[in-house]
Protein backbone atom coordinates (compact mmCIF):
# COMPACT_ATOMS: atom_id res chain seq x y z
CA UNK A 1 0.00 0.00 0.00
CA UNK A 2 1.27 3.48 -0.53
CA UNK A 3 -1.32 5.34 2.08
CA UNK A 4 -1.82 9.02 2.77
CA UNK A 5 1.20 9.40 5.48
CA UNK A 6 -0.14 9.58 9.00
CA UNK A 7 1.06 12.06 11.16
CA UNK A 8 2.90 11.37 14.17
CA UNK A 9 4.48 13.18 17.12
CA UNK A 10 7.46 11.18 19.33
CA UNK A 11 6.12 11.20 22.85
CA UNK A 12 7.15 9.03 25.85
CA UNK A 13 9.39 7.05 24.02
CA UNK A 14 6.39 6.10 22.09
CA UNK A 15 5.15 6.93 18.38
CA UNK A 16 1.66 7.88 18.34
CA UNK A 17 -0.44 8.57 15.51
CA UNK A 18 -1.31 11.99 14.45
CA UNK A 19 -3.29 12.51 10.88
CA UNK A 20 -6.34 13.15 8.62
CA UNK A 21 -8.93 15.73 8.36
CA UNK A 22 -11.87 16.65 6.22
CA UNK A 23 -15.43 15.85 6.58
CA UNK A 24 -18.74 18.15 6.04
CA UNK A 25 -20.00 19.89 8.74
CA UNK A 26 -23.59 19.86 8.78
CA UNK A 27 -26.21 21.64 10.50
CA UNK A 28 -28.43 18.33 12.15
CA UNK A 29 -31.46 18.56 14.03
CA UNK A 30 -33.36 15.13 15.53
CA UNK A 31 -36.52 15.16 14.16
CA UNK A 32 -38.24 14.63 17.37
CA UNK A 33 -39.35 18.12 19.00
CA UNK A 34 -39.83 18.32 22.48
CA UNK A 35 -36.52 18.88 24.81
CA UNK A 36 -35.15 18.01 28.15
CA UNK A 37 -32.92 19.65 30.59
CA UNK A 38 -29.31 17.78 31.25
CA UNK A 39 -27.25 18.21 34.36
CA UNK A 40 -25.93 21.68 32.88
CA UNK A 41 -29.42 22.98 33.10
CA UNK A 42 -29.64 23.44 29.46
CA UNK A 43 -32.30 22.04 26.93
CA UNK A 44 -31.89 18.45 24.53
CA UNK A 45 -33.76 17.19 21.87
CA UNK A 46 -35.56 14.53 23.77
CA UNK A 47 -34.33 12.00 21.27
CA UNK A 48 -30.79 12.56 23.30
CA UNK A 49 -31.69 12.82 26.52
CA UNK A 50 -30.99 9.37 27.52
CA UNK A 51 -27.60 10.09 26.38
CA UNK A 52 -26.87 13.77 27.49
CA UNK A 53 -28.94 13.01 31.04
CA UNK A 54 -26.46 9.81 31.81
CA UNK A 55 -24.54 10.31 34.90
CA UNK A 56 -20.67 8.91 34.53
CA UNK A 57 -19.20 6.65 37.37
CA UNK A 58 -15.63 7.11 37.70
CA UNK A 59 -13.73 4.09 39.42
CA UNK A 60 -10.03 4.94 40.96
CA UNK A 61 -7.59 3.81 38.03
CA UNK A 62 -3.43 3.56 38.20
CA UNK A 63 -1.53 6.68 39.64
CA UNK A 64 -4.54 8.72 41.49
CA UNK A 65 -6.49 7.88 37.85
CA UNK A 66 -10.31 8.19 37.30
CA UNK A 67 -11.64 5.77 34.30
CA UNK A 68 -15.25 5.31 32.90
CA UNK A 69 -17.20 5.15 29.78
CA UNK A 70 -19.98 7.62 28.46
CA UNK A 71 -22.73 6.37 25.90
CA UNK A 72 -23.29 7.86 22.60
CA UNK A 73 -25.89 7.24 19.74
CA UNK A 74 -24.57 5.60 17.21
CA UNK A 75 -26.24 7.59 14.51
CA UNK A 76 -26.75 11.50 15.66
CA UNK A 77 -29.31 11.09 12.84
CA UNK A 78 -31.19 8.24 14.25
CA UNK A 79 -30.55 8.30 18.05
CA UNK A 80 -32.77 5.39 18.80
CA UNK A 81 -30.73 3.49 16.16
CA UNK A 82 -27.78 1.44 18.73
CA UNK A 83 -25.62 3.07 20.80
CA UNK A 84 -21.95 2.85 21.31
CA UNK A 85 -19.42 3.47 24.08
CA UNK A 86 -16.74 5.96 24.77
CA UNK A 87 -13.95 5.71 27.31
CA UNK A 88 -12.48 8.58 29.06
CA UNK A 89 -9.73 8.64 31.79
CA UNK A 90 -8.82 11.60 34.00
CA UNK A 91 -6.43 13.15 36.57
CA UNK A 92 -8.25 15.24 39.20
CA UNK A 93 -6.78 18.74 38.83
CA UNK A 94 -3.99 19.05 41.67
CA UNK A 95 -4.79 22.67 42.65
CA UNK A 96 -7.24 24.49 44.74
CA UNK A 97 -8.72 26.30 41.96
CA UNK A 98 -10.18 23.77 39.76
CA UNK A 99 -11.98 25.10 36.21
CA UNK A 100 -13.29 22.40 35.32
CA UNK A 101 -12.22 19.78 32.56
CA UNK A 102 -9.97 20.15 30.09
CA UNK A 103 -10.13 17.87 27.47
CA UNK A 104 -7.03 16.78 25.63
CA UNK A 105 -6.48 15.11 22.06
CA UNK A 106 -3.30 13.77 20.32
CA UNK A 107 -4.73 13.78 16.79
CA UNK A 108 -4.02 10.47 14.32
CA UNK A 109 -7.14 10.19 13.54
CA UNK A 110 -6.64 6.94 15.41
CA UNK A 111 -4.71 8.21 18.36
CA UNK A 112 -6.19 7.08 21.72
CA UNK A 113 -6.46 10.17 23.77
CA UNK A 114 -7.23 8.27 26.80
CA UNK A 115 -3.34 6.79 26.37
CA UNK A 116 -1.96 9.99 26.34
CA UNK A 117 -3.23 11.31 29.68
CA UNK A 118 -2.86 7.84 31.59
CA UNK A 119 0.64 7.24 30.48
CA UNK A 120 2.22 10.57 29.30
CA UNK A 121 -0.25 13.51 31.40
CA UNK A 122 3.33 15.27 31.51
CA UNK A 123 3.78 15.18 28.02
CA UNK A 124 -0.07 15.73 27.13
CA UNK A 125 -0.18 19.28 29.38
CA UNK A 126 1.87 20.83 31.65
CA UNK A 127 2.16 21.20 35.48
CA UNK A 128 -0.12 24.46 35.11
CA UNK A 129 -2.46 23.05 33.62
CA UNK A 130 -3.00 19.99 35.27
CA UNK A 131 -3.12 22.09 38.85
CA UNK A 132 -6.44 23.70 37.13
CA UNK A 133 -8.04 21.34 35.14
CA UNK A 134 -9.39 18.03 35.51
CA UNK A 135 -7.47 16.58 32.39
CA UNK A 136 -9.18 14.58 30.37
CA UNK A 137 -8.43 12.03 27.95
CA UNK A 138 -11.00 9.66 25.58
CA UNK A 139 -10.83 7.75 22.73
CA UNK A 140 -13.21 8.60 19.81
CA UNK A 141 -15.67 6.45 18.24
CA UNK A 142 -14.01 3.64 16.42
CA UNK A 143 -10.49 3.82 18.43
CA UNK A 144 -9.02 2.10 21.51
CA UNK A 145 -11.01 1.46 24.51
CA UNK A 146 -14.39 2.88 22.69
CA UNK A 147 -16.23 1.26 20.65
CA UNK A 148 -13.69 0.43 18.04
CA UNK A 149 -12.90 -0.59 14.42
CA UNK A 150 -11.78 -3.89 13.80
CA UNK A 151 -10.28 -5.00 10.53
CA UNK A 152 -7.45 -7.63 10.44
CA UNK A 153 -5.33 -10.22 12.76
CA UNK A 154 -1.50 -9.13 13.15
CA UNK A 155 -0.20 -11.57 10.18
CA UNK A 156 -3.08 -9.70 7.79
CA UNK A 157 -2.47 -6.29 8.86
CA UNK A 158 1.47 -7.16 8.52
CA UNK A 159 0.61 -8.17 4.68
CA UNK A 160 -1.42 -4.62 4.11
CA UNK A 161 1.46 -2.24 5.82
CA UNK A 162 4.40 -4.06 5.06
CA UNK A 163 3.79 -6.63 2.04
CA UNK A 164 5.15 -6.24 -1.62
CA UNK A 165 3.33 -5.87 -4.77
CA UNK A 166 4.82 -7.96 -7.83
CA UNK A 167 4.60 -5.38 -10.91
CA UNK A 168 7.08 -2.07 -10.81
CA UNK A 169 5.76 1.33 -9.49
CA UNK A 170 3.29 3.07 -11.02
CA UNK A 171 2.27 0.71 -13.77
CA UNK A 172 -1.23 -0.49 -14.61
CA UNK A 173 -0.57 -3.60 -13.19
CA UNK A 174 0.50 -1.72 -9.56
CA UNK A 175 -2.83 -0.16 -9.43
CA UNK A 176 -4.30 -2.60 -10.24
CA UNK A 177 -2.73 -4.79 -6.70
CA UNK A 178 -3.14 -2.35 -4.83
CA UNK A 179 -6.70 -1.63 -5.43
CA UNK A 180 -7.24 -5.42 -4.92
CA UNK A 181 -5.31 -4.75 -1.53
CA UNK A 182 -7.58 -1.83 -0.69
CA UNK A 183 -10.87 -3.60 -1.59
CA UNK A 184 -10.13 -6.63 0.70
CA UNK A 185 -9.05 -4.26 3.76
CA UNK A 186 -12.54 -2.32 3.44
CA UNK A 187 -14.52 -5.59 3.29
CA UNK A 188 -12.84 -7.22 6.49
CA UNK A 189 -13.57 -3.66 8.30
CA UNK A 190 -17.05 -3.90 7.10
CA UNK A 191 -17.26 -7.65 8.30
CA UNK A 192 -15.71 -7.43 11.32
CA UNK A 193 -16.73 -3.30 12.48
CA UNK A 194 -20.10 -3.76 11.87
CA UNK A 195 -22.93 -0.55 11.64
CA UNK A 196 -20.19 1.49 13.28
CA UNK A 197 -17.78 1.78 10.44
CA UNK A 198 -20.28 3.97 9.02
CA UNK A 199 -20.44 6.47 11.51
CA UNK A 200 -16.60 6.95 12.41
CA UNK A 201 -16.65 10.41 10.99
CA UNK A 202 -15.19 13.64 12.03
CA UNK A 203 -18.82 14.94 12.93
CA UNK A 204 -19.98 12.58 14.72
CA UNK A 205 -17.46 12.45 16.69
CA UNK A 206 -17.16 16.20 17.43
CA UNK A 207 -21.51 15.60 18.72
CA UNK A 208 -19.66 13.13 20.84
CA UNK A 209 -17.46 15.38 22.03
CA UNK A 210 -20.63 18.31 23.08
CA UNK A 211 -22.24 15.22 24.85
CA UNK A 212 -18.61 14.46 26.92
CA UNK A 213 -18.81 18.03 27.44
CA UNK A 214 -22.27 18.17 29.23
CA UNK A 215 -21.99 15.13 30.80
CA UNK A 216 -18.44 16.00 32.68
CA UNK A 217 -21.00 18.96 33.90
CA UNK A 218 -19.13 21.66 31.96
CA UNK A 219 -21.35 24.51 30.37
CA UNK A 220 -18.59 25.28 27.42
CA UNK A 221 -16.09 23.04 26.86
CA UNK A 222 -12.35 23.67 27.56
CA UNK A 223 -10.02 21.81 24.53
CA UNK A 224 -6.37 21.17 23.57
CA UNK A 225 -6.50 19.37 20.01
CA UNK A 226 -2.89 18.20 18.42
CA UNK A 227 -2.71 18.11 14.85
CA UNK A 228 -5.74 15.85 13.76
CA UNK A 229 -7.49 16.66 16.67
CA UNK A 230 -7.46 20.28 15.82
CA UNK A 231 -9.77 19.45 12.95
CA UNK A 232 -12.14 18.05 15.35
CA UNK A 233 -12.03 20.55 17.67
CA UNK A 234 -12.75 22.93 14.65
CA UNK A 235 -15.57 20.67 13.85
CA UNK A 236 -16.95 20.94 17.17
CA UNK A 237 -17.07 25.36 17.22
CA UNK A 238 -18.54 25.30 14.00
CA UNK A 239 -21.62 22.65 15.36
CA UNK A 240 -21.67 24.34 18.16
CA UNK A 241 -20.07 27.91 18.52
CA UNK A 242 -22.42 28.60 21.73
CA UNK A 243 -20.53 25.84 23.57
CA UNK A 244 -17.32 26.81 22.85
CA UNK A 245 -15.27 27.59 26.16
CA UNK A 246 -11.49 27.82 25.66
CA UNK A 247 -10.17 25.91 22.44
CA UNK A 248 -6.14 25.46 21.60
CA UNK A 249 -5.38 24.06 18.35
CA UNK A 250 -1.58 23.11 18.24
CA UNK A 251 0.29 21.78 14.61
CA UNK A 252 -3.55 22.86 13.13
CA UNK A 253 -5.17 21.30 9.98
CA UNK A 254 -6.72 23.58 7.84
CA UNK A 255 -10.12 22.12 6.70
CA UNK A 256 -10.87 23.62 3.50
CA UNK A 257 -7.53 22.22 1.67
CA UNK A 258 -8.65 19.10 -0.86
CA UNK A 259 -7.18 15.74 -0.30
CA UNK A 260 -4.81 15.97 -3.50
CA UNK A 261 -2.90 19.76 -1.24
CA UNK A 262 -2.58 17.53 1.75
CA UNK A 263 -0.63 15.42 0.27
CA UNK A 264 1.42 17.79 -1.75
CA UNK A 265 1.89 20.09 0.75
CA UNK A 266 2.94 16.86 3.37
CA UNK A 267 5.50 16.02 0.90
CA UNK A 268 6.91 19.58 0.83
CA UNK A 269 6.83 19.44 4.34
CA UNK A 270 8.65 16.14 4.76
CA UNK A 271 11.22 16.95 2.57
CA UNK A 272 12.11 20.65 4.15
CA UNK A 273 12.75 18.53 7.29
CA UNK A 274 14.91 16.03 5.55
CA UNK A 275 16.80 18.93 4.22
CA UNK A 276 16.93 20.42 7.87
CA UNK A 277 18.10 16.71 9.53
CA UNK A 278 20.80 16.04 6.88
CA UNK A 279 22.12 20.03 7.17
CA UNK A 280 21.85 19.57 11.02
CA UNK A 281 23.90 16.00 10.35
CA UNK A 282 26.12 16.89 8.09
CA UNK A 283 27.80 19.22 10.54
CA UNK A 284 28.72 16.77 13.16
CA UNK A 285 31.11 13.88 13.18
CA UNK A 286 28.68 11.31 13.29
CA UNK A 287 26.92 11.89 10.22
CA UNK A 288 26.19 8.65 7.50
CA UNK A 289 26.39 11.17 4.69
CA UNK A 290 28.89 12.99 2.94
CA UNK A 291 29.22 15.92 0.47
CA UNK A 292 26.32 18.69 0.10
CA UNK A 293 22.79 18.32 1.59
CA UNK A 294 21.85 17.92 -1.94
CA UNK A 295 24.69 15.12 -2.08
CA UNK A 296 22.85 13.94 1.32
CA UNK A 297 19.20 14.22 -0.53
CA UNK A 298 20.56 12.08 -4.02
CA UNK A 299 21.85 9.67 -1.42
CA UNK A 300 18.80 9.08 -0.19
CA UNK A 301 16.81 9.03 -3.09
CA UNK A 302 18.82 6.29 -3.98
CA UNK A 303 19.19 4.34 -1.47
CA UNK A 304 14.82 4.53 -1.59
CA UNK A 305 15.19 3.77 -5.18
CA UNK A 306 17.49 0.50 -4.44
CA UNK A 307 15.32 -1.29 -2.16
CA UNK A 308 11.94 -0.32 -4.00
CA UNK A 309 13.53 -2.70 -6.78
CA UNK A 310 15.71 -4.90 -4.72
CA UNK A 311 14.01 -5.08 -0.88
CA UNK A 312 16.33 -5.79 2.24
CA UNK A 313 15.56 -8.89 3.71
CA UNK A 314 15.31 -7.92 7.76
CA UNK A 315 16.37 -10.77 10.75
CA UNK A 316 12.96 -11.82 10.98
CA UNK A 317 12.19 -12.78 7.42
CA UNK A 318 10.46 -9.61 6.41
CA UNK A 319 11.29 -7.47 3.80
CA UNK A 320 12.26 -3.67 3.42
CA UNK A 321 10.93 -1.77 0.28
CA UNK A 322 10.62 1.91 -0.44
CA UNK A 323 7.79 2.31 1.27
CA UNK A 324 7.99 0.73 4.93
CA UNK A 325 11.61 2.71 4.37
CA UNK A 326 9.82 6.21 3.89
CA UNK A 327 7.98 5.61 7.17
CA UNK A 328 11.07 4.74 8.76
CA UNK A 329 12.55 7.98 7.31
CA UNK A 330 9.60 10.14 8.15
CA UNK A 331 8.87 9.06 11.47
CA UNK A 332 11.95 10.66 13.68
CA UNK A 333 11.28 13.77 10.91
CA UNK A 334 8.32 14.46 13.74
CA UNK A 335 11.02 16.60 16.48
CA UNK A 336 14.40 17.14 16.14
CA UNK A 337 15.43 15.47 18.98
CA UNK A 338 14.44 12.34 17.00
CA UNK A 339 17.27 12.93 14.54
CA UNK A 340 20.33 10.96 15.98
CA UNK A 341 17.79 7.70 15.51
CA UNK A 342 17.39 8.48 11.95
CA UNK A 343 21.41 8.65 11.47
CA UNK A 344 21.72 5.02 13.23
CA UNK A 345 18.62 3.90 10.87
CA UNK A 346 20.27 5.30 7.56
CA UNK A 347 23.93 3.93 8.65
CA UNK A 348 22.37 0.18 8.94
CA UNK A 349 20.22 0.57 5.94
CA UNK A 350 23.19 1.60 3.78
CA UNK A 351 24.95 -1.71 4.91
CA UNK A 352 21.92 -4.05 4.22
CA UNK A 353 20.63 -3.95 7.84
CA UNK A 354 17.29 -3.39 7.90
CA UNK A 355 16.58 -4.29 11.27
CA UNK A 356 16.84 -0.43 12.40
CA UNK A 357 14.04 0.98 9.50
CA UNK A 358 12.33 -1.94 10.38
CA UNK A 359 11.58 -0.28 14.33
CA UNK A 360 11.19 2.48 13.26
CA UNK A 361 8.13 1.94 10.79
CA UNK A 362 6.80 -0.77 13.46
CA UNK A 363 6.92 1.79 16.39
CA UNK A 364 4.82 4.14 13.59
CA UNK A 365 2.42 1.49 12.84
CA UNK A 366 1.94 0.16 16.46
CA UNK A 367 3.61 -3.40 15.54
CA UNK A 368 5.27 -4.42 18.64
CA UNK A 369 7.79 -7.05 18.67
CA UNK A 370 6.18 -10.43 19.03
CA UNK A 371 4.39 -9.67 16.46
CA UNK A 372 0.82 -8.05 17.64
CA UNK A 373 -0.37 -4.66 16.93
CA UNK A 374 -0.10 -2.45 20.32
CA UNK A 375 -3.96 -0.96 19.19
CA UNK A 376 -6.38 -0.95 16.48
CA UNK A 377 -4.99 2.96 15.63
CA UNK A 378 -3.95 1.56 11.82
CA UNK A 379 -7.11 0.43 11.23
CA UNK A 380 -9.06 3.45 12.95
CA UNK A 381 -6.94 5.88 10.42
CA UNK A 382 -7.88 4.20 7.18
CA UNK A 383 -11.80 4.17 8.36
CA UNK A 384 -11.97 7.72 10.37
CA UNK A 385 -9.86 9.16 6.73
CA UNK A 386 -11.61 7.27 4.28
CA UNK A 387 -15.42 9.02 5.52
CA UNK A 388 -13.95 12.09 5.78
CA UNK A 389 -12.10 12.73 2.08
CA UNK A 390 -13.50 12.77 -1.21
CA UNK A 391 -11.19 10.45 -3.24
CA UNK A 392 -10.13 9.75 -6.94
CA UNK A 393 -8.36 6.55 -8.00
CA UNK A 394 -8.41 7.46 -11.86
CA UNK A 395 -5.13 6.39 -13.02
CA UNK A 396 -4.81 9.68 -15.23
CA UNK A 397 -5.64 11.75 -12.47
CA UNK A 398 -3.71 10.04 -10.30
CA UNK A 399 -0.56 10.30 -12.66
CA UNK A 400 -0.72 13.62 -13.08
CA UNK A 401 -0.96 14.35 -9.52
CA UNK A 402 2.17 12.65 -8.54
CA UNK A 403 3.90 14.39 -11.04
CA UNK A 404 3.46 17.91 -9.10
CA UNK A 405 3.78 16.00 -6.39
CA UNK A 406 7.21 14.91 -7.01
CA UNK A 407 7.99 18.97 -8.46
CA UNK A 408 7.10 20.15 -5.19
CA UNK A 409 9.17 17.36 -3.43
CA UNK A 410 11.75 15.17 -5.48
CA UNK A 411 12.98 12.69 -3.03
CA UNK A 412 10.21 11.67 -0.53
CA UNK A 413 7.06 12.64 -3.13
CA UNK A 414 7.40 9.78 -5.48
CA UNK A 415 6.63 7.70 -2.78
CA UNK A 416 3.53 9.71 -1.51
CA UNK A 417 1.35 9.59 -4.40
CA UNK A 418 -1.32 7.62 -5.53
CA UNK A 419 -3.15 7.58 -1.63
CA UNK A 420 -6.58 7.79 -2.68
CA UNK A 421 -5.97 4.11 -3.94
CA UNK A 422 -6.83 3.19 -0.32
CA UNK A 423 -10.41 5.19 0.13
CA UNK A 424 -11.38 5.06 -3.38
CA UNK A 425 -13.70 1.79 -3.15
CA UNK A 426 -14.17 1.78 0.61
CA UNK A 427 -17.61 0.32 1.40
CA UNK A 428 -18.75 3.94 2.59
CA UNK A 429 -17.67 6.97 0.59
CA UNK A 430 -17.70 10.61 1.88
CA UNK A 431 -20.49 12.40 1.08
CA UNK A 432 -19.82 15.93 2.61
CA UNK A 433 -18.24 18.94 0.91
CA UNK A 434 -15.06 20.25 2.40
CA UNK A 435 -14.66 23.99 3.31
CA UNK A 436 -13.73 26.59 5.60
CA UNK A 437 -15.02 26.51 9.33
CA UNK A 438 -16.22 29.94 10.43
CA UNK A 439 -17.33 28.89 13.78
CA UNK A 440 -19.41 32.83 14.06
CA UNK A 441 -20.15 33.95 17.25
CA UNK A 442 -17.64 31.54 19.00
CA UNK A 443 -15.55 32.75 21.85
CA UNK A 444 -11.45 33.43 20.96
CA UNK A 445 -9.78 30.51 19.57
CA UNK A 446 -5.63 29.76 19.89
CA UNK A 447 -4.15 28.30 16.89
CA UNK A 448 -0.82 27.63 17.20
CA UNK A 449 1.49 27.16 14.50
CA UNK A 450 5.47 25.80 13.85
CA UNK A 451 6.82 27.58 11.16
CA UNK A 452 8.73 24.16 9.87
CA UNK A 453 5.71 21.74 10.79
CA UNK A 454 6.59 18.66 8.52
CA UNK A 455 3.31 17.01 8.87
CA UNK A 456 1.03 19.93 9.38
CA UNK A 457 2.41 22.53 7.35
CA UNK A 458 2.59 26.89 9.47
CA UNK A 459 0.60 28.06 6.20
CA UNK A 460 -2.55 25.75 7.56
CA UNK A 461 -2.47 27.27 11.04
CA UNK A 462 -2.64 30.64 9.29
CA UNK A 463 -5.17 30.00 7.24
CA UNK A 464 -7.52 27.82 10.23
CA UNK A 465 -6.63 31.49 12.52
CA UNK A 466 -8.02 33.54 9.27
CA UNK A 467 -11.30 31.40 8.46
CA UNK A 468 -12.17 31.24 12.22
CA UNK A 469 -13.89 34.50 13.24
CA UNK A 470 -12.58 34.24 16.74
CA UNK A 471 -9.51 32.77 16.02
CA UNK A 472 -5.54 34.48 17.29
CA UNK A 473 -2.60 32.89 15.80
CA UNK A 474 0.76 31.76 17.80
CA UNK A 475 3.63 30.78 15.82
CA UNK A 476 6.48 29.26 16.77
CA UNK A 477 9.60 29.61 14.45
CA UNK A 478 11.33 26.23 15.08
CA UNK A 479 11.16 22.35 13.63
CA UNK A 480 9.04 19.41 14.38
CA UNK A 481 5.61 18.90 14.70
CA UNK A 482 3.66 20.84 16.96
CA UNK A 483 5.21 23.54 20.05
CA UNK A 484 3.12 23.63 23.21
CA UNK A 485 4.97 21.64 26.49
CA UNK A 486 7.99 21.16 24.11
CA UNK A 487 10.47 23.56 25.29
CA UNK A 488 9.27 26.97 24.19
CA UNK A 489 8.67 29.47 27.17
CA UNK A 490 6.62 31.88 24.98
CA UNK A 491 4.28 29.01 23.68
CA UNK A 492 3.50 27.62 26.76
CA UNK A 493 2.95 30.85 28.74
CA UNK A 494 0.69 31.53 25.68
CA UNK A 495 -1.04 28.89 26.01
CA UNK A 496 -1.68 28.77 29.42
CA UNK A 497 -2.68 31.99 30.45
CA UNK A 498 -5.25 31.73 27.65
CA UNK A 499 -6.53 28.08 28.90
CA UNK A 500 -7.00 29.52 32.76
CA UNK A 501 -7.28 33.25 32.62
CA UNK A 502 -9.06 33.81 29.37
CA UNK A 503 -6.10 36.09 28.09
CA UNK A 504 -5.94 36.21 24.61
CA UNK A 505 -2.54 37.70 23.10
CA UNK A 506 -3.45 41.10 21.36
CA UNK A 507 -0.92 39.87 18.15
CA UNK A 508 0.35 37.11 17.57
CA UNK A 509 4.01 36.46 19.99
CA UNK A 510 5.94 35.91 17.33
CA UNK A 511 8.00 32.38 19.81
Amino acid sequence: MTPHPRLIAVMAGAVVLTLGLSGCVSAFTPDTAPTTSTPTGEAVDSALDPFYSQVLQWNDCDNGMQCTTANAPLDYGDPGAGTISLALVRQPATGGNRQGSLLVNPGGPGASGYDLVKNSVDFATDETLQDSFDVVGFDPRGVGRSSAVACYEPAQMDEYLYGLTTAARRTDAWIAELEASSVAFGEACAAKTGALLEHVDTESAARDLDLLRAVLGDAKLNYLGYSYGTYLGATFAELFPDKVGRLVFDGAIDPSTSNFEVTELQAKGFESALRAYLTDCLAGDQCPFSGTVDDAMATVGALLASVDVSPLTSTDGRQLGANALLTAIIAPLYEAAAWPLLSKMFTATMTNDASAAFSLADQYNGRQTDGSYRDNSSEAFSAINCVDYAYNDDPASMRAQAAEIEVMAPIIGRYMSFGDIGCANWPYAFTGERGEIQAAGADPILVVGTTNDPATPYAWAQSLARQLESGTLVTFTGEGHTAYNKGSACVDAAVDDYLIQGIVPSEDPQC
